[in-house]
This record gives structure tokens, C-alpha cells and sequence, in this order.
């Protein structure tokens, strides 16, 4: 049985200039036993099981100066049993062979191509793999027959060339990085024949950049018009044939060749079309940019409409407000009073920033403090809550939710809702901060889930209208000088009617962790979503911790609510308290428990506000179990964890 060929590429110290020697050869080479050669062994091993399913593998074995680094590659077209065959035949001629014909390896640095360029190894004691190094290096004379005529010659590489970057084209396109092809070379009547593989696991941009390497620099290693050749490296390989399909794969791309009494014609054609495209290109962007011109100015034009009703209706919403004297508390400011009130909307005044536009604390007159949202100019959202708020708040009154005092309007730009001013700002300000949150003891903080469900009950249930808040949040919680919540900020409140148990809507508004499912994904709106946000609310309160931030518990990621409940149903729930409890254990195990019911998944099992209150004031009342919360499933990995903990406000279109 005559021996298989086999190339040999092998780093030696007594090589010339530290370049590789490629040549034939039918013996061997013998790597002494040691433990180097034990973990080549190992890694081989498991590098072949791996080539046997995807044609490549690459990897590492051992520690320290005894560290194996190998990649292995099988030709595309093979089967897993051949794949492996003769990988372990290259193997053993390599290391194992004790013929007389074989000699000691030198170096650790060992590359093979075996039999017919159909399989190779690569092992080193250095790291080949992470800098991607393609070395060593061989290129193959396959066949030394070339084309004679310099115009035929010089068509023939630029047909090869050409076959050679598609092929590198589809290799990078596709996930087993293996294509063939073939292309008719019309002047000598020939097909030539075209392979190019890159090593399976290896990154898209680094296939492209070995691939196109071997392309760039082919002609400088064969003589002109050669008609074979194969450039073999450790991560990538390219071989093209004339007249001979040295691979099995049936499926290969096809190019056809120009021919050559059409090539004036083409070279001609190719610029007529060339000025053809770019006239064209020239046209169609300018029809574009006025396109894009003349539906810009119909937006302006509909925004600028969308303005003046919105001016119209404010103004018609506070003239019906001093005719009616529907609340003699709701005051029209002058505009020079809130200016001198809040000392010119000075740096120093500013409270903060909203959606709505800044918010400035001041001093009327008479001393008493006020606090002024000012709209920022020409904001169509913000003329809209501007609108909402006039219309909604002013008409109702609670101990429990913030007053508006009046508004200030100046012409068609200055547009102001002037509230009382709460002494110490809001309730997120205390409770994510370990410091500023020891002002709120256990007494403190109970009351205030007790405020605040009394505020959001008198919304639904005993206002002159049902208004749904749609933002209830820790933000939109304000504390006056004895700590006593105020539910704020109705710019997006929604009003309805005594028969109507929910609405579907295609703008959702609210705030990332505080929306319940069946609105965020459907538009469903109901007092139900204030629930659920109530009940995110309560575990922020109880835990000190943010709901749009993720929790560790038993080696997983939670968000909040899941958090709260894996603890619940643990037994654990006292483990999310911010501080230990003194004597209210039992009614922050209360708050949990019903927190836990407000944010169950589906909207038909959460109580209403008035069950709420009730469960929270009533300690001898026997409280449900609570079904599995809404967004129970979502675990982010580590990177989710670190672009997600802010809080965003949204309104969507649905």
C-alpha cells in the first residue's frame, strides 16, 4: 500500500532566519515522551472529536512551559470518519513514527498537511490562537503548466483572482466557512477550479483579513499564469486547479468568464452604465431631500395647528374656571408676580427638572411658598399635560394629594401651574439614600403606604370623576414638613367614566418597572394599573431598593418584584427590610403580603384600592395568598444588570 504524501512544516532552531522549511516527505518525526507530548496527546483528542462534526477545532491543554496550543482543520467536503482518520494518521506520523527514516523534532512548533492538503495540524508551546497568527506558511506548485501569451496569462489571473475573492466572499457568509467554485477560462477552453476554507471558529473580520492576505500576495509566490496551485496556512486555505475538481462537493458557486471579443464592448458598457447609475443616484437623492423637505414643513405646518388648539383650549379650560368658580382655591397668577416670586427662575430657585420643564421653588408676597412648573416653549407633550393637569387636579381635593393652586399664562409662550411647596421634596430623595432614609423610621414609612393608598382611593372611588394617575412613582410622591405624601404630577392622568372598567389606549405612558403587563404589551389602562404600581411603590418603601435595578438571591438575578416574592416564598421576606423592625413586624408583613397581591400577573386577581386600604388597616382581616407576580421571568445576564439601572419615563405609540 503505497504511503500517503505528506507535507511537513516544522519550526526548527537550525532553520535559516527563523523561516519554516516546507517539503516532502514519507517518513516521519519522533517527539520524545515528556509531558509536553502527554498534553498534545490530550488536546488532540479532543480537538478530532471536534473536527469530526465541523470540520475545525482549536484549544488548549496544560500549564506553564508545558501549555499546548493546537488547531486542527479537515477539508469541507470530507465526512466526519475520514476527518478523523487521517487527522490521527498525521498525528501519529508526527510524534510517534520510530522508523529509521524519522528524526528527532527540534521544537515544539509542529504543522502538517496530510494527504493531498486534506487535513492539518498545528500544535505550539506558543499562542497561535489569540493573536490569530497565520504562520507557518506553504505555498504548493500543484500544477506548473501556465498559459503563454502575456494577454492570455494576464486574463487568466485576473480570472483567478476574481474566482478567489467570491469564494472568500461566501466563506465569510457562511457558518461552516467553506466554499468551492469553478469559472470557463474561454480563451484556452478550460474550467478552472477554486476552494477557500477559514477555520470554523474563527471571527468573521479575521477570516476576511487571512483570506485576502493569501489573494493580495499570491502572484509574488508562483510563476505567472501557473494553472495550480495550494497556499496553506494554520487558519486558512486556498487552492485552485485548471482542468482538474479536486474536492467531492457537487454544490459550488459558478461565475461565468467575460468573453474575450466582447471585452471592448463590456468595458464600454460598464462606463455608460456607470454614468447612467450616477446620473440616476444624483436624481434620486434630490427627489429624496425634497421629499424629506416637503414632509418636514407638513409636520411643522400640523404641529404649529396642534399648537393653536391646545392654546385655545387652555384658554377657553381657565376662562370656564373664572366664570365658574367651580374651586375659589384656583388662582390666575400674573405673570410679573410668579417672576419676582421665584427671582427671575434663578439657578438658585430651580428644583428640579421634569418632562413638563423645570420646576422652581418661590416666595409670594405674602410669604407663602410656592412651587412653579414652568412649560418648557413649544413642547406639544407639554401643553398637553398643561392641559390635563388644569382640567383634572384643580377639581379634585385631598389631604393626600398635592394642591394646585392656580396658573400663569403670558401670551402663546409662557405657560405655568403653581403648586403648594412641599418642604422636603420627594419620597425617592430619602428612601434609595442610606443616609437621608434613616429619617424615615418604620411609623414613617407605614404612614405613608397609608397616605398614599388613601390618595389613590379617593381617585378612583370618590372623586366627582375617576381619574387613573397612569406615573405613580416614588418621584411623584411629595413629603411635606411632617413627612405626609401627596401624590403629585397629573400630566398624564386619565379620566373615566363611572360605567367603565378599562380602556384600551395606543399611547402608553408611565415608567420602566412601575407598568403593569397587560398595558405595556396590550394598551389595556384601568385602575388596576395604578394597583400595580402601588404595589411596586410598597416594595420600594419597605426594601430601600429601586425597581428597575436587578437583585442577586441564590447565585440568580431578580428584579424587584421577583426578588420580593422568591423571599416570600421562602419565608424570607423580612430579609428585604431596609433596617430590622423594633415592633412592626407584623404590619410591614402585611404591606409585603398585599404589595405582593397588587402586582400579581393578571389584572382580575389584584384588589381595588378599596380593598387595598381596607387590607392594610385591618389587622384581624385574613389576607389571600398571592399568585405568581408579573415579569417573574425576567433574569438578565451581568451585562443586562449594568445598562439598566436608571429609571426612564416612556410614551409610546402603539
Amino acid at each position: 500500500m503505497p504511503l500517503l504524501s505528506l507535507l511537513v512544516l516544522f519550526l526548527s532552531s537550525a532553520s535559516s532566519e527563523g523561516q519554516a522549511l516546507c517539503s516532502d516527505n514519507n517518513g516521519g518525526m519522533y517527539m520524545p515522551n515528556s509531558t509536553y507530548k502527554s498534553n498534545l496527546v490530550s488536546l488532540a483528542e479532543l480537538l478530532f472529536a471536534k473536527a469530526t462534526e465541523d470540520h475545525s477545532a482549536t484549544g488548549t491543554a496544560g500549564i506553564g512551559p508545558d501549555k499546548v496550543y493546537g488547531a486542527v482543520l479537515c477539508r469541507g467536503d470530507s465526512d466526519g470518519s475520514d476527518c478523523r482518520k487521517h487527522l490521527t494518521r498525521a498525528l501519529d506520523e508526527a510524534i510517534n513514527s520510530k522508523a529509521g527514516n524519522s528524526y528527532s523534532l527540534q521544537s515544539n512548533n509542529v504543522t502538517y498537511y496530510y494527504d493531498q492538503y486534506q487535513a492539518q495540524i498545528s500544535f505550539s508551546d506558543q499562542d497561535f490562537l489569540s493573536n490569530f497568527s497565520d504562520m507557518p506558511g506553504c505555498t504548493v506548485n500543484t500544477n506548473l503548466n501556465s498559459v503563454t501569451a502575456t494577454v492570455v496569462t494576464e486574463r487568466y489571473e485576473d480570472l483567478v483572482t476574481k474566482l478567489l475573492h467570491a469564494l472568500a466572499d461566501v466563506v465569510v457568509s457562511r457558518a461552516e466557512k467553506y466554499a468551492v467554485g469553478k469559472v470557463w477560462f474561454e480563451e484556452t477552453g478550460q474550467t478552472v477550479y477554486g476552494l477557500a476554507q477559514c477555520i470554523r471558529d474563527m471571527p468573521y473580520e479575521r477570516c476576511v483579513a487571512c483570506l485576502d492576505r493569501i489573494i493580495s500576495g499570491r502572484q509574488n509566490k508562483i510563476i505567472s499564469g501557473q494553472m495550480g496551485a495550494a497556499f496553506l496556512g494554520v487558519w486558512c486555505t486556498l487552492r485552485y486547479e485548471t482542468d482538474t475538481q479536486f474536492f467531492t462537493d457537487t454544490k459550488m458557486r459558478s461565475l461565468d468568464a467575460l468573453p474575450r471579443s466582447k471585452t471592448h464592448f463590456f468595458r464600454w458598457n460598464n462606463a455608460v452604465l456607470v454614468g447612467v447609475g450616477g446620473f440616476i443616484l444624483v436624481i434620486s437623492i434630490s427627489c429624496l431631500v425634497f421629499h424629506i423637505w416637503v414632509k418636514t414643513q407638513r409636520r411643522r405646518e400640523q404641529t404649529i395647528f396642534k399648537l393653536g388648539q391646545l392654546y385655545l383650549s387652555i384658554q377657553i379650560a381657565i376662562n370656564l374656571w373664572r366664570m365658574g368658580g367651580a374651586n375659589p382655591e384656583f388662582s390666575l397668577y400674573d405673570f410679573s408676580k410668579i417672576k419676582e416670586a421665584t427671582n427671575n427662575f434663578s439657578i438658585g430657585n430651580k428644583l428640579g427638572q421634569g418632562g413638563f420643564g423645570p420646576v422652581y421653588k418661590g416666595r409670594l408676597r405674602n410669604g407663602h411658598k410656592i412651587a412653579v412648573k414652568r412649560l418648557e416653549t413649544s413642547s406639544l407633550q407639554g401643553l398637553l399635560e398643561f392641559q390635563n393637569e388644569i382640567q383634572l387636579i384643580a377639581k379634585v381635593q385631598h389631604k393626600n394629594l398635592v394642591k394646585l393652586l392656580g396658573c400663569c399664562t403670558q401670551g402663546d409662550r409662557e405657560k405655568m401651574l403653581v403648586y403648594e411647596y412641599m418642604e422636603n421634596k420627594s419620597l425617592d430623595y430619602f428612601i434609595f439614600d442610606t443616609i437621608k432614609g434613616r429619617r424615615l423610621n418604620w411609623s414613617k414609612r407605614l404612614r405613608i403606604i397609608d397616605g398614599t393608598a388613601q390618595g389613590l382611593l379617593y381617585l378612583h372611588n370618590y372623586s366627582r370623576i375617576c381619574i387613573v394617575h397612569r406615573d405613580l412613582k416614588a418621584s411623584n410622591i411629595l413629603l411635606d414638613s411632617v413627612m405626609n405624601p401627596k401624590i403629585s404630577d397629573f400630566g398624564v392622568a386619565r379620566i373615566f367614566c363611572s360605567n367603565m372598567a378599562e380602556s384600551n389606549t395606543t399611547r402608553i405612558v408611565g415608567t420602566h418597572g412601575y407598568i403593569p403587563p397587560e398595558y405595556a404589551f396590550e394598551g389595556v389602562c384601568s385602575i388596576k394599573t395604578d394597583v400595580f404600581s402601588f404595589g411596586v411603590l410598597i416594595l420600594e418603601i419597605i426594601s430601600g431598593k429601586r425597581t428597575a435595578q436587578f437583585y442577586r438571591y441564590n447565585g440568580k438575578l431578580y428584579n424587584l418584584i421577583a426578588y420580593a416574592w422568591q423571599l416570600w416564598i421562602d419565608g424570607k421576606w423580612s430579609e428585604m427590610a431596609y433596617c430590622p423592625a423594633e415592633n412592626e413586624n407584623q404590619e410591614i408583613e402585611r404591606c409585603v403580603h398585599v404589595a405582593l397581591l397588587c402586582v400579581q400577573e393578571s389584572a382580575e386577581d389584584r384588589p381595588t384600592m378599596e380593598h387595598v386600604v381596607t387590607m392594610l388597616n385591618t389587622k384581624s382581616m385574613s389576607l389571600p395568598p398571592p399568585k405568581q407576580p408579573a415579569y417573574f421571568h425576567v433574569n438578565p445576564s451581568e451585562q443586562e444588570v449594568s445598562s439598566c439601572n436608571i429609571t426612564i419615563s416612556i410614551t409610546l405609540e402603539r
